[in-house]
């Protein structure tokens, strides 16, 4: 098919350019008949693998695990280029955007005979890992939903209370209590805030709200909890959906009200993101916004910020009546051409197990996805004096929010290709939310070949 051949010709290119910087050199290479290499991505996470890797050796003697840790962008770069190279990992932690992807070019291997049980996790975390095929390609491994991060300072001195921020909600017509909290903590040059007569929205010394960028076609952190509290969902059905929904009006709606917000002067503009050097928590840090949503990973970066009083509430209640967070779980997949597959297998079904899934969570880095396993990272967030809360209510609370998945279909690198610039149009250049609609259509026709 064209895409597919559209997709391939990606995948070469990115070896290329592996190879040409030198970055698939290493990979898999001079790993032992008894050695499993694993790769991840958070430098946090690898002294908690590492104590997992000691356990496994411990209980499976003769078979080691050689852990390699990079940083998020050449991750998915080497690992992508790896699969045409032949140096890919054993095993290597897994991201449901790029499951599909991966599922297309056949290069996971099936894990159905781990036996995982889909009720030993929080709730939707193991089904999320199936193939159309019916296959399970992923053993559950942790979970993160998002929440509003706030400058306690700065709240205190516009005369809010984490109470208030607890209950703010909004709509797409006037923004509700949330675009009025969000305003008043916006300050301009001259100390006028974002709700007072003489406020200059050209000119402003403190964003109420951080930018994470446009969103790409998933807004993780950004206008997710929005349309997800509007009652939007990404495609026509909850995983593997045919026809993707950016064409809705709900949807078109609520992401003009949300980048009006920069607009008004309350949002920070899109150039004052950039993913490595200037994320929101970096705008937070530096006193360039009060407050940012942002995901449970960064629970630690934030709260371990020399000179920043944080806090968090969770996202604010929408026109559904509920909140509404993205609940993303990892997993570890196994690839295809696993060079000690029979060992990948011991060492996945050890990271799926509630033994390693606790140790994990005792480091108090990330929510892993047993339930046991969730309550010892509260416990360790509890420890450092950490309210976990605003991330864990929206699992538990079923009456009063909801939690959705990244949109989990074919061809989701054509789809990232495709919303990326048509978002950062809407967001940088101001184009009409309406042009999705051709975007959409142009999504729909890939997904339909």
């Amino acid at each position: 098919m064209r895409v597919r051949m559209r997709t391939a010709v990606a995948l070469v290119g990115a070896l290329a350019l592996s190879l040409a910087t030198g970055c698939a050199k290493d990979g898999a290479a001079g790993s032992g008949a008894n050695t499993v290499t694993y790769w991840l991505w958070d430098a946090n996470q690898l002294p908690a693998y590492q104590a997992c890797a000691k356990g496994f050796e411990k209980e499976n003697p003769g078979l080691k695990v050689k852990i390699t840790q990079m940083g998020w962008a050449d991750y998915w770069t080497k690992l992508t280029a790896s699969f045409i190279a032949g140096t890919e990992p054993d095993v290597f932690t897994d991201h449901i955007q790029r499951f599909g992807q991966f599922a297309d070019l056949n290069v996971l291997e099936p894990l159905d005979d781990l036996n995982i049980d889909d009720s030993a996790y929080q709730a939707g975390l193991a089904a999320n890992w199936k193939g159309q095929d019916g296959h399970r390609y992923g053993a559950p491994k942790d979970w993160d939903t998002v929440a509003l991060f706030y400058n306690q300072k700065m709240v205190k001195e516009a005369g809010l209370t984490g109470e208030e921020l607890d209950t703010l909600s909004w709509n797409p017509k006037d923004g509700g209590t949330f675009e009025k909290a969000i305003a008043h903590l916006t300050v301009d040059k001259n100390g006028k805030r974002g709700d007072e007569k003489g406020f200059d929205k050209k000119n402003v010394k403190v964003y109420g709200l951080a930018t994470a960028g446009a969103g790409d076609g998933d807004g993780q952190t950004t206008w997710s909890p929005f349309t997800g509290s509007a009652g939007w969902h990404y495609t026509d059905k909850a995983r593997w959906g045919t026809e993707y929904q950016y064409d809705s009006k709900t949807f078109q709606s609520v992401v003009d009200w949300y980048f009006g917000l920069a607009k008004k002067g309350y949002l920070a503009p899109f150039t004052d993101y950039t993913d490595g050097a200037n994320p929101a928590n970096a705008q937070v840090a530096s006193g360039k916004a009060a407050t940012s949503f942002d995901g449970a990973w960064m629970i630690s970066t934030y709260y371990g910020t020399k000179g920043l009083d944080v806090g968090t509430a969770p996202t604010p209640v929408g026109p559904t009546g509920k909140r509404a967070t993205m609940m993303n779980g990892l997993a570890d997949s196994i690839t295809k051409d696993a060079r000690n597959k029979a060992g990948a297998k011991k060492w996945v079904q050890y990271l799926a197990s509630n033994e390693c899934q606790k140790t994990v969570g005792s480091y108090g880095i990330v929510f892993p996805a047993t339930p046991d396993g969730t309550q010892a990272a509260v416990a360790a967030y509890k420890k450092k004096g950490i309210d976990v809360s605003a991330f864990t209510e929206p699992v538990t609370d079923k009456k009063n929010s909801t939690t959705f998945s990244f949109p989990i279909t074919d061809y989701a690198a054509d789809v990232y290709s495709l919303m990326r610039p048509a978002m950062q149009g809407v967001f940088a250049n101001d184009a009409p939310v309406s042009g999705l609609t051709k975007t959409n259509d142009q999504i729909n026709l890939i997904l339909s070949q």
